[in-house]
C-alpha cells in the first residue's frame, strides 16, 4: 500500500509541472561544464588510486613466501 502511494505522488508531481521560462546565461553554462569536467577528473583519480591498491593487494596475496633455510 505504501509503495503505491509513493508511485501516485511521483506521478502527480510529474504531471503537474509547468514551464519555468528561465534564462541561463553563458556563465552558468561554463560553470556546469567545469563541474562536469571536475567530476570526471576526480572520478578518474579515485579509480586509479583504488585500482593500484587492489593490484598491490592481489600481488601480495599470491606472492610466494620465501622459506628460510638455516
Amino acid at each position: 500500500m505504501k509503495k503505491f502511494t509513493f508511485v501516485y505522488i511521483i506521478l502527480f508531481y510529474f504531471f503537474s509541472l509547468t514551464s519555468a521560462h528561465a534564462y541561463l546565461d553563458p556563465g552558468t553554462g561554463s560553470i556546469i561544464l567545469q563541474a562536469i569536467i571536475g567530476f570526471i577528473a576526480a572520478s578518474i583519480t579515485i579509480i586509479s588510486i583504488y585500482w593500484n591498491k587492489l593490484k598491490i593487494f592481489i600481488v601480495n596475496l599470491f606472492k610466494k613466501k620465501k622459506i628460510k633455510s638455516e
